[in-house]
């Protein structure tokens, strides 16, 4: 694979090592504690108050889990802040799958599956986003990306593989451009680069641009440094069609990151000229939250920065999920762009994840991650507005609360589940979507009536593993020109057909080009 020199400065954060699984444990506690910040845990926006969070684990998970989930990457170690609630106490009326099976409503089913393979086919290699141009899916791994032929859906065909680590390898697509968000420290910016810790200066993560011309031959062109990495991006192309811009979310600076500090109350914007995409470059770092953002505290987590943005470009407008807030933002002005609204959930949400407009924009389903995706929060115990989504009207440009969304199907203590990503399907006068719920599986939910949302299909697999909890399930599902793509963490790629007649309209229209956090309106 050849490459272009890159233009780069040497920035640094976190990388914590990747553990292929945790253990679970009887006799844990019922007290159930809201999510952190990200990996083990950050200062209070610079000001010194002590981290409690490693004493907090201490009193309640078993050493055992403790190790474990510390050692997991991302926000999978939060979940041993609600493991005593997370987990609970099954008994024989609760309906769980066992490990291998598969159920589903009737309206639903399974038609193609890629296994992982190759230099991802590791437990500890877990895949993550995707993202869609015309015949061809793109599909993240933390060890790099897959590209896949979809022009046959029910016969989906490997292309190639590209071998590139740094988690989470966030996916995105535009015109012949992808972008990979890197979130883990690294040696350098190179595929060939190795994991360095944050405290290091020279230490490098933030986003890496290919070039797709020619998808079977992806050809790594620039890399971009930005400040905490980048966990997540979002694309918001200029109107002119000449510059793309990535807003980069990331979050949980700490003082001993020399290029992370706290309070880090800001997104990163990378410009990248569409007629010379090695020039890529960082234009800013705006700051969202000049009073701080939600302080955490009780169920809430604090704000230091975004976990996620999911723009609507053609309607200037994009909806920011920023740990403890959940905000709207006019980007008119792609390069500044201004928070216009922000809104709190600190009884039920612990972390804000992501966010999905519906399609005339007057709607915002945001998801609250509880346990960082690394907890099995689908069950009574937790019950059915914690971990779950949160569906908003935008009324005079204010978000107003109008009901909580939650599978409603028991999951095994060996199971993490917890709402995810999803999209829209695309039905005229409809406002449904499909979501990923981890080993939850796939909810197709309709959302019309905001006050009251109902779940009209469902996909489900059993537990990974009997005997210990394995990070797995559908990290994402979208709805892609007639079929439902899901990216399974340890199962590889999912294709689902969804039959039943609410939808059945959406199976004729066509995109040339998704990615789901970059919203586009499918009827004009």
């Amino acid at each position: 694979m050849s490459r272009k020199p890159l233009r780069r400065r040497t920035r640094a954060r976190t990388l914590v090592a990747l553990a292929a699984a945790l253990t679970t444990s009887v006799g844990l506690s019922a007290v159930l504690v809201p999510a952190s910040a990200h990996d083990t845990g950050g200062h209070a926006h610079g000001s010194g108050a002590k981290d409690t969070t490693s004493e907090r684990r201490a009193a309640e998970c078993p050493p055992e889990l403790q190790a474990q989930l510390d050692a997991l990457e991302d926000r999978f170690g939060t979940g041993c802040d609600v493991a005593g609630g997370g987990f609970a106490a099954l008994d024989d009326s609760d309906t769980v799958l066992p490990p291998g099976g598969v159920a589903s409503s009737g309206n639903i089913g399974l038609v193609a599956n890629i296994p992982k393979q190759g230099a991802f086919n590791t437990e500890s290699a877990l895949n993550s986003d995707l993202a869609f141009k015309g015949d061809y899916a793109f599909a993240g791994n933390y060890e790099g990306f897959m590209v896949y032929d979809i022009s046959q859906p029910t016969q989906p065909k490997v292309v190639t593989q590209v071998v590139c680590p740094g988690s989470q390898n966030d996916v995105s697509v535009w015109k012949d451009l992808l972008v990979l968000s890197v979130d883990s420290s690294r040696s350098d910016d190179s595929c060939s680069s190795t994991a360095q810790s944050a405290t290091v200066k020279e230490s490098w993560e933030g986003v890496r641009v290919f070039d797709i011309s020619n998808p079977a031959s992806p050809q790594y062109v620039a890399a971009v440094e930005t400040p905490c990495g980048s966990h997540t991006h979002t694309l918001a192309p200029s109107r002119d069609q000449k510059n793309l811009y990535v807003y980069v979310s990331s979050y949980s600076p700490r003082a001993e990151y020399p290029d992370c500090q706290p309070p880090h109350d800001r997104i990163s914007i990378v410009k990248v000229p569409r007629s010379s995409p090695d020039a890529a470059f960082l234009k800013s770092s705006p700051v969202l939250f000049p009073d701080g953002g939600e302080p955490g505290g009780g169920y809430s987590s604090t704000t230091s920065g975004c976990h996620d943005i999911t723009a609507y470009p053609s309607r200037d407008v994009a909806a920011g999920a920023c740990m403890g807030d959940g905000i709207l933002m006019d980007i008119s002005d792609r390069e500044n762009p201004v928070v216009t609204e922000r809104v709190r959930d600190n009884e039920n949400f612990a972390f804000w994840h992501s966010a999905t407009f519906n399609n005339d924009g007057r709607k915002v389903v945001f998801t609250d991650e509880l346990g960082g995706g690394g907890a099995p929060t689908c069950n009574p115990t937790v019950g059915d507005t914690k971990g779950a989504d949160g569906i908003y009207d935008i009324v005079g440009g204010k978000l107003v609360h109008r009901s909580y969304y939650k599978i409603s199907r028991t999951q095994a203590n060996t199971e993490n589940c917890v709402a995810h990503n999803g999209s829209l399907i695309p039905v005229k006068g409809k406002d449904i979507m499909v979501q990923a719920w981890y080993q939850g599986g796939i909810s197709v939910f309709d959302f019309t009536d905001s006050a009251n949302p109902r779940e009209i299909a469902w996909f489900d697999r059993g537990a990974v593993a009997a005997d210990r909890l394995l990070v797995g399930g559908s990290w994402s599902a979208y709805y892609y020109n007639g079929y439902i793509y899901s990216n399974d963490i340890q199962k590889g790629l999912d294709v689902i057909d969804l039959t039943d007649k609410v939808t059945k309209k959406a199976k004729k229209v066509r995109l040339g080009e998704l990615n789901p956090q970059s919203q586009p309106s499918w009827n004009g």
